[in-house]
């Protein structure tokens, strides 16, 4: 259970990382395509094959039935343990924090 628990605290953390993050574009980006000049040689002719696909039918339902279960009495108990905590700045925070010193830092001159 316990292993449980982690892995799904790092499972929310990465997934929250993802979504945390501040994108900005720094540079324009240029693309150049080469020049051609293509010269028909002959008349092409392209037919796709055909098929005819019959599916499969399928029913879905429910019905009753009698399984054996086991009958089983959970004792539970509160136990203190030590569980991941995780800490996200999103990239405006970052950046933001990152103005503020520098601005603190140009008033100390």
């Amino acid at each position: 259970m316990m292993k449980t628990m982690l892995a799904s605290a790092l499972v929310a953390a990465g997934v929250l990382g993802l979504t945390a993050c501040d994108v900005k574009k720094t540079q324009e980006g240029n693309v150049s395509l080469p020049k051609y000049e293509v010269e028909k040689k002959a008349e092409g002719d392209v037919t796709p094959p055909k098929f005819d696909v019959t599916g499969p039918d399928v029913k879905v339902g429910s019905k009753e039935t009698t399984v054996k279960v086991p009958d089983v009495d959970v004792k539970t108990e509160k136990k203190t343990i030590t569980v991941p905590d995780v800490d996200v700045k999103t990239g405006q925070e970052k950046n933001r924090e990152a103005q503020s010193m520098g601005a603190a830092g140009s008033s100390k001159q």
